[in-house]
């Protein structure tokens, strides 16, 4: 039997999953606002800006903060590295899923 892969526990918590698989469903250069990621996860902003510290901490995401009309916004996006990670990160969950599927 082959060695099962291991998951990449910066992903592998619900929420970050949740907010990688947010980010990973946008195009490579598009970013998303805070509140609207907020929003579509259902999550309180200070449980976001958690998860997404530690998105940031492994570059998994870039945060960017900037002024639209005088009013500061910060936008979230998923960077290569991210998108890479939650490839491998799919990669590995799907051999996990065969490797125990099969009986």
């Amino acid at each position: 039997m082959s060695e099962l892969p291991q998951l990449d526990p910066v992903i592998h918590a619900q929420a970050r999953l949740r907010v990688t698989v947010a980010l990973a469903g946008l195009h490579s250069s598009d970013q998303i606002t805070f509140p609207r990621l907020q929003q579509l996860l259902d999550m309180t902003a200070g449980n976001l800006s958690t998860h997404l510290r530690k998105l940031e901490d492994a570059e998994y995401v870039e945060i960017t903060k900037a002024y639209e009309h005088r009013t500061p916004v910060t936008l979230v996006r998923l960077t290569a590295a991210g998108r890479a990670a939650f490839e491998s990160y799919t990669k590995a969950l799907h051999q996990l899923l065969d490797a125990t599927g099969g009986d």
